[in-house]
C-alpha cells in the first residue's frame, strides 16, 4: 500500500511509510464501542481524550483540525463511525491500520492500499496490450510536480473537493466567481483555461464560471484585458468551488492590436464577432488626434464606410440602417458628430464595443447586418479619477466619483468642440464661410447591493449644430437613458431586467431676406423593456432566455413659419406608432471538448398602431396618387398591419487543436425600421420610416464558414472567413425622389432584394515591440428592383452594384515601441473606389439641353488610399505626481492624396464637366494632449 499525501514537516507522530507497506495487508475492524463527550470542547483535546479511550495513535497536521467543531457526544459508537461524524463536513479522510491500531487523517485524498487499474495490462485476443477492468473501482493516484510559469502571477495550490469512493469519476465540476481585488466588481469575460487539456470557460456578467477538469492535478491560468494574467496549481478530489480576486495589470497597456483573446478567436462557437476596446484606440493615428472607436473598427475585414467622413457603417455588404447601435443597452441613431468625422462618444468613459457581424447573441434582433453593443465604464469606488484630453477641434474630460466605499460609483464625461476652422480649411470653397460645433455629455451611476445583485443607470445627450449655408442652420441630437438590473436568482440562474429609451431629433431653421422663415423638426422616440434570464442546467447545457418589448413613436415631419412675416404655410406629417416585441431561447450546447454548438430561436412580432390613415393601391399598377383605390382611417390603439416570424440563430465550433478551429452560423432575422434617403452617403437630416400597411419589413439571412488558428502562445491570430447574405424587401427610392415632408412617402419607395458575399481575412500580432493587424476583404454588395412596369425597374431588373459595394478593402494598423514611453504608429487604407451613375450624353428638346444617365452605378470614382503617422510619447512614470500625461503628434493622410468623396456633374456653355469632392486632400497635423489623474 501506499500512502499518496503531500509531505508535511511538522506531524503530531512520526509514522514509518515502510511500516504501512507492511501491514497493509492485514485485514481491520473498528467495531469495539466508545463513549466520548464532544461538547464544548476543543478538537485538540477531543481527539486526545479519542487516542485514550481507544487505544489509537492519531497521526494528522494541528492545522488540519483547528477550526473544527466536534458539538455533540458519542455514546457507544465504533470509532469508524465517530470518524465518519466529525469529518463528514470537512476536507478530510481517515486511513486506519487495525493491526497496528493507527489513524491516519488525510487531507482531501485517500489511502491507495491495491495498485490502481492502469498498472495491470494483458494482451487481448489479437496480442494488444489492453488494461483491465477497473479492480475495487478505486480512482488513479494523483501526482503534481508540474511548475507554474514565471510569467504570470503564481498562486498558492488548493485543494478542490474531498475525495469519496462512492463517487468516483473522471472529471469534476469547479465553479465560483472572479471579482477584481481592488473594486470588488465582478470581471466579465475572463478566459479560464485548464492547461495541456483544451478546456476552456469564460466568466459571465457577473464573474461567475463552471468548468469540468480532470481528476487530480492541473493548472488554470486566467487572462482578460486589463486583469493580470494568473496560473493556479489545483487537484480535483471531487465537485467544489473556487472564488478568486484578481489583481488589475500594473503595466499601462499601450498595445495597439484590437486583441480578441484565444477563447473567442478560437473555442467560442460565434464567429464574426470582434472586441475593441477605448484604451487600445489610443495610439491608432486618426484625423485630428480623435480616439475613435468606431473608426478603427472600419480597419476589421468585413466593415467599412461609403467614403471618407461618411456617417454610418456598412457591415458585410448591408446599408446603414441595417446596423444596431447600443450604448449601454439604448439604442443610439446617430453615434458620430461632424459629418462623421468623430464618433459621438466620449472615449474616456467608454469601456469596450462588442461587434457581432454573424449570428448574433439571441437577444438582439431587430436589424439585418451587426449589433454594436457600446459599454460604458463602471466608475471607480475607491478614490476619485480622471482622464482628459485637449486637442485642436475638442476637449475632454471623464471623472470617476466614488459615492461609496467598494458599493457605488458615478462617471461623468463631456466633450465639446471648436471646429469651425476645420470647414474652412476644407476643399470646398462653398463651406468657407460655414460653421460648426458639437458637445456630447454622459453620466454613469453603479450600485452594488450584494454580491448577487447590482444596478446601473446611464443618461446621455449630444446635439451638433452646422451651417453650410448662409441661409440655414441644421442641428441634430440623440437623448437616451438606461436602467440594468442584474441579480442572481439561484446558484445556477441569473436575471437582468433592462429598460431604456432613446430620442433622435434633427432640425433646420431657415432664415432669408425675404418671406420664407420657417422651422422644420423631425423626431423618432422609442422605448424598451427586456428581460433576460441565464441558467447553467449542467455542464453539457447553458440556457439564455427571456423576452423584450419596444414601442416607436415617430414624428415625420413637421413645418412652422418663423416669424410675424413668414409666407410658409404650417406642414405635419401624421404620427406613426408600432410595437415590436420577441421571445428568445438560446442554448449553448456542448456535445464534446471539441464539438460545441451554441444554438438560439427568437420570434420577432411587429404591429403598426394607429391613429392613422392609410392609402391602398390599385393591384399591378405603380403606386402614385393617379393609382390610389382606398385611404382607410385606423383609431387610436387599433392594429393597421401586423408582421412578424422565427429566427434562427446557429453557430458550431469543432477544436481540432487547442489552437485551430473552424466555425460554421446560421441566422435569419427581420428589420421593421427604414431609413429614407435619396444621397448617395448617409446625413444627419436622414429620417426613419416604420413598416406599415404598403411597406413592408426586410428579411435577411446569413449563413458563414471560417477557419481559426492561433500560433506561439496567441501572439499571433490568423482568421479566414466566408460569408454569403440574402437580403429581401430592401428599400431603394426613384431618381428623384421626393422623401421629407412626403405624406404618401411609398409612392417613392421601390422594395427589393439583395446579396452580398465576401471572404474576410485578419493577421494579428498581439504582443512585442511591434504589434498591430492587417485585414482584407474581397466582398460584393448588389441590389435589384424588378417590378411589374418600367417605373418600379432599375436597370432593367438586374442586379447593380449597392452605393457602397467595394470589392477589395486592404488595412494595415502598425505600432513599434521603443521604450515603454515611446513609440510610433502608422495606419494605411486601401479601397476600391465606391459605384457611381455617369452621365454618358445629351440630347436637345424644345431648345433645352438634357443629359443622359448610365444605368445606376455603372462606373466607379477613383480608388482610396490613405497613410497616418503618429508619434506617441507618454509621461514619466512616477508614481508620486498630479497627474500622467500622454501626448500623441499625428498626421493623418501624410501622403496628400485627394481621395474623392464623390463625382458631380455641371453644364457649362452646353458641355458637361465632372467635378470632383474631396474632403481632406491635404496632410492635417495634430497634437493632442492626454492627462489622467
Amino acid at each position: 500500500m501506499t500512502l499518496f499525501i503531500r509531505p508535511y514537516s511538522s506531524f503530531k507522530k512520526k509514522v514509518s511509510l515502510l511500516t504501512i507497506l507492511l501491514l497493509a495487508q492485514f485485514t481491520f475492524s473498528q467495531n469495539t464501542p466508545i463513549t466520548i463527550s464532544g461538547e464544548s470542547r476543543t478538537s485538540s483535546d477531543f481527539f486526545k481524550d479519542l487516542e485514550d479511550k481507544s487505544s489509537y495513535s492519531f497521526f494528522y497536521h494541528d492545522d488540519w483540525i483547528e477550526d473544527l467543531e466536534i458539538g455533540r457526544d458519542f455514546e457507544n459508537t465504533s470509532i469508524s463511525e465517530i470518524l465518519k461524524t466529525v469529518l463528514s463536513n470537512t476536507q478530510l479522510n481517515f486511513y486506519i491500520l487495525e493491526e497496528e491500531k493507527r489513524v491516519f487523517l488525510l487531507q482531501n485524498t485517500v489511502v491507495y492500499d491495491e495498485l490502481p487499474p492502469s498498472f495491470y495490462q494483458i494482451e487481448d485476443s489479437t496480442g494488444n496490450t489492453a488494461v483491465v477492468e477497473n479492480r475495487g473501482n478505486l480512482p488513479p493516484p494523483i501526482f503534481y510536480n508540474q511548475e507554474v510559469s514565471q510569467t504570470a502571477q503564481r498562486l498558492p495550490l488548493i485543494r478542490i473537493g474531498k475525495a469519496d469512493q462512492q463517487n468516483l469519476r473522471p472529471t469534476y465540476t469547479l465553479d465560483g466567481r472572479i471579482v477584481n481585488a481592488v473594486s470588488g466588481e465582478p470581471i466579465p469575460d475572463l478566459a479560464i483555461r485548464a492547461k495541456g487539456s483544451g478546456r476552456v470557460t469564460v466568466t459571465n456578467e457577473q464573474g461567475e464560471y463552471e468548468m469540468e477538469l480532470p481528476v487530480g492535478y492541473n493548472v488554470i491560468s486566467t487572462s482578460a484585458m486589463g486583469i493580470r494574467d494568473s496560473e493556479r496549481e489545483v487537484i480535483m478530489y471531487n465537485d467544489g468551488s473556487l472564488n478568486l480576486q484578481l489583481q488589475e495589470s500594473l503595466e499601462q497597456l499601450q498595445e495597439v492590436v484590437v486583441e480578441a483573446d484565444a477563447v473567442s478567436n478560437v473555442e467560442e462557437a460565434v464567429s464574426g464577432s470582434e472586441e475593441i476596446t477605448s484604451e487600445e484606440s489610443k495610439d491608432i493615428p486618426l484625423v485630428l488626434g480623435e480616439r475613435n472607436i468606431l473608426e478603427v473598427a472600419k480597419a476589421l475585414p468585413g466593415i467599412s464606410s461609403a467614403g471618407e467622413g461618411a456617417t454610418g457603417l456598412n457591415v458585410r455588404g448591408g446599408k446603414t440602417d441595417q446596423n444596431l447601435v447600443l450604448l449601454d443597452d439604448a439604442v443610439i441613431y446617430n453615434p458620430t458628430h461632424f459629418f462623421g468625422i468623430f464618433q459621438a462618444l466620449n472615449p474616456f468613459t467608454t469601456e469596450k464595443v462588442n461587434i457581432y457581424k454573424g449570428a448574433p447573441p439571441v437577444e438582439f434582433g431587430g436589424r439585418l447586418s451587426s449589433v454594436l453593443d457600446i459599454e460604458t465604464k463602471n466608475g471607480d469606488t475607491e478614490k476619485i479619477s480622471g482622464e482628459g484630453s485637449i486637442g485642436p477641434v475638442t476637449g475632454n474630460l471623464a471623472l470617476e466619483i466614488p459615492i461609496k466605499e467598494d458599493t457605488s460609483s458615478l462617471i461623468v464625461g463631456a466633450r465639446g468642440a471648436y471646429a469651425d476652422w476645420i470647414l474652412k480649411a476644407l476643399d470646398e470653397e462653398s463651406l468657407n464661410n460655414s460653421e460648426a460645433s458639437f458637445f456630447d455629455g454622459i453620466v454613469k451611476y453603479h450600485h452594488k447591493f450584494s454580491e448577487n445583485s447590482e444596478i446601473r443607470g446611464t443618461a446621455y445627450y449630444s446635439k451638433d449644430n452646422f451651417s453650410i449655408t448662409s441661409d440655414s442652420l441644421y442641428n441634430y441630437s440623440n437623448r437616451l437613458g438606461s436602467v440594468r438590473w442584474a441579480h442572481k436568482l439561484s446558484e445556477k440562474s441569473t436575471g437582468v431586467l433592462t429598460a431604456s429609451n432613446s430620442n433622435y431629433n434633427f432640425g433646420i431653421d431657415y432664415e432669408d431676406e425675404g418671406n420664407s422663415n420657417f422651422e422644420l423638426d423631425y423626431t423618432i422616440n422609442e422605448s424598451e423593456l427586456r428581460y433576460k434570464l441565464n441558467t447553467r442546467l449542467n455542464e453539457v447545457h447553458t440556457l439564455d432566455y427571456g423576452l423584450s418589448a419596444k414601442y416607436y413613436a415617430v414624428e415625420p415631419g413637421s413645418v412652422e413659419p418663423k416669424g410675424s412675416n413668414s409666407n410658409v404655410e404650417p406642414i405635419s406629417i401624421d404620427r406613426e406608432q408600432a410595437l415590436e416585441g420577441a421571445l428568445f431561447i438560446g442554448d449553448e450546447f456542448k456535445v464534446s471538448d471539441k464539438l460545441l454548438f451554441n444554438v438560439g430561436a427568437r420570434y420577432a412580432f411587429y404591429a403598426a398602431m394607429g391613429e392613422a390613415t392609410q392609402n391602398t393601391y390599385q393591384e399591378g399598377a405603380p403606386r402614385s396618387e393617379s393609382t390610389v383605390q382606398d385611404t382607410v382611417s385606423y383609431d387610436s390603439g387599433e392594429f393597421i398591419k401586423t408582421y412578424g416570424g422565427p429566427e434562427a440563430r446557429v453557430s458550431a465550433r469543432y477544436l481540432f487543436t487547442p489552437d485551430f478551429s473552424v466555425k460554421a452560423s446560421f441566422n435569419n432575422s427581420y428589420q421593421f425600421i427604414h431609413t429614407l434617403s435619396n444621397n448617395t452617403t448617409v446625413s444627419p437630416i436622414d429620417t426613419w420610416k416604420l413598416s406599415d400597411l404598403n411597406i413592408k419589413p426586410q428579411k435577411g439571412y446569413q449563413a458563414t464558414l471560417g477557419f481559426f488558428k492561433n500560433f506561439k502562445e496567441n501572439m499571433y491570430e490568423l482568421s479566414l472567413e466566408g460569408y454569403y447574405k440574402r437580403m429581401d424587401d430592401v428599400l431603394d427610392f426613384k431618381t428623384g425622389a421626393d422623401l421629407l415632408l412626403n405624406e404618401n412617402v411609398e409612392t417613392e419607395v421601390l422594395q427589393g432584394e439583395g446579396k452580398a458575399y465576401g471572404v474576410e481575412f485578419l493577421l494579428k500580432k498581439n504582443r512585442g515591440d511591434l504589434n498591430g493587424w492587417l485585414s482584407y476583404t474581397y466582398s460584393r454588395s448588389k441590389y435589384r428592383f424588378d417590378g411589374e412596369t418600367s417605373e418600379e425597374r432599375i436597370n432593367n431588373g438586374e442586379f447593380f452594384p449597392s452605393n457602397f459595394d467595394k470589392p477589395h478593402d486592404l488595412s494595415v494598423i502598425a505600432n513599434y515601441k521603443f521604450t515603454r514611453r515611446y513609440s510610433v504608429s502608422a495606419n494605411f487604407v486601401y479601397q476600391t473606389g465606391r459605384p457611381i451613375t455617369y452621365p454618358v450624353g445629351t440630347f436637345r428638346f424644345n431648345n433645352a439641353d438634357y443629359v443622359t444617365f448610365s444605368d445606376r452605378n455603372k462606373f466607379r470614382i477613383p480608388d482610396y488610399y490613405r497613410l497616418d503617422l503618429g508619434i506617441n510619447i507618454e509621461g514619466n512614470h512616477k508614481k508620486n505626481k498630479l497627474a500622467h500625461s500622454f501626448i500623441t503628434i499625428q498626421v493623418y493622410n501624410v501622403l496628400g492624396r485627394n481621395n474623392p468623396y464623390s463625382v458631380f456633374f455641371v453644364t457649362e456653355d452646353g458641355e458637361v464637366k465632372a467635378l470632383q469632392s474631396s474632403i481632406f486632400g491635404v496632410p492635417i497635423p495634430s497634437i493632442t494632449y492626454n492627462f489622467k489623474f
